[in-house]
């Protein structure tokens, strides 16, 4: 059975071990979830679970509410896997040392140049190289007299779907429903997080 939760983002910290090694770990708020719709290949066409998170008391804008309970977040994940409405999900299913894949919104950070959003180095600061350090330099060619697709220029970067895969989970707090995964996770804090054993 595949182990899939939802979470927040806290904060990033460190842990350190007897031997006196520093490991980098991010603090993650995950569950208790609920399952709130199961979906199956004869009703639906695919297989797939339906949790809710974060149970709010009076919905404003949310995307769906299903038989009364409402909640501010709610993912699928394939596979049923014999859960039923009604079923909790918490970080119990996890056990130290399992590898997971952690997905989220990355941070935004606007309009950028080719410097910042590629990596470029930008043009030489010597002489007859005027208000052009950060430029891209040439973007088109002879032939066919246009721009290709897909070239690498200045545009809006960030703020967009990203995993990471192979994270390990160094410390469960069954208690407070926190995970500390090693390494780190997209976005800034608050971030909601899809994260699958």
């Amino acid at each position: 059975m595949s182990k899939f939760i939802l979470g927040k983002k806290i904060e990033m910290t460190q842990i350190f071990k007897e031997n006196g090694e520093i490991i980098p770990v991010t603090l993650v708020k995950a569950g208790p979830c609920q399952v709130v719709q199961i979906k199956t290949k004869e009703k639906d066409g695919y297989d797939a679970v339906q949790i809710g998170f974060e149970k709010i008391q009076k919905p404003k804008k949310i995307k769906k509410t299903m038989k009364g309970k409402e909640f501010r977040y709610l993912r699928e994940f394939k596979g049923a896997q014999g859960l039923k409405v009604g079923d909790q999900i918490d970080v119990s299913i996890f056990q130290e040392g399992d590898k997971v894949k952690v997905s989220g919104i990355s941070k935004g950070k606007g309009f950028q140049g080719a410097v910042k959003r590629w990596g470029f180095s930008g043009r030489g600061a010597s002489h007859g190289v005027k208000h052009e350090a950060r430029t891209l330099g040439s973007v088109g060619s002879s032939f066919p007299q246009r721009v290709a697709k897909g070239r690498k220029m200045p545009g809006r970067t960030g703020f967009r779907r990203v995993t990471v895969k192979n994270l390990e989970i160094v410390k469960i707090d069954k208690e407070n429903n926190i995970l500390a995964i090693k390494g780190a996770v997209p976005g800034g804090r608050g971030t909601l997080l899809e994260i699958k054993g």
